[in-house]
């Protein structure tokens, strides 16, 4: 998705709304919040990370077993994200 030129139109009172494939991607729902930069004419939006998550990051290893985190992800959810989902 990453490079993928998408479009949002600007309503009447500066909003915008975010295309489907974007906020499934990142998992945001109403209430999420955003924080917005300007990058000298982008705007850059990201999804806002919880302090106590972000002091968390880094902090933890992985079991020796597991080569990256989606063999982690496999082992307890059965799948990882960008694996096919079986239906």
């Amino acid at each position: 998705m990453q490079g993928g030129g998408m479009e949002a139109i600007v309503a009447e009172r500066g909003q915008i709304t975010l295309p489907k494939s974007v906020r499934d991607a990142l998992g945001l729902t109403k209430g999420t919040q955003l924080r917005v930069e300007l990058d000298g004419s982008r705007i850059v939006l990201s999804k806002h990370v919880d302090d106590a998550i972000s002091r968390a990051r880094g902090r933890f290893k992985l079991a020796p077993e597991f080569k990256n985190t989606d063999e982690a992800m496999r082992a307890v959810r059965g799948r990882a994200p960008g694996d096919p989902v079986d239906v």
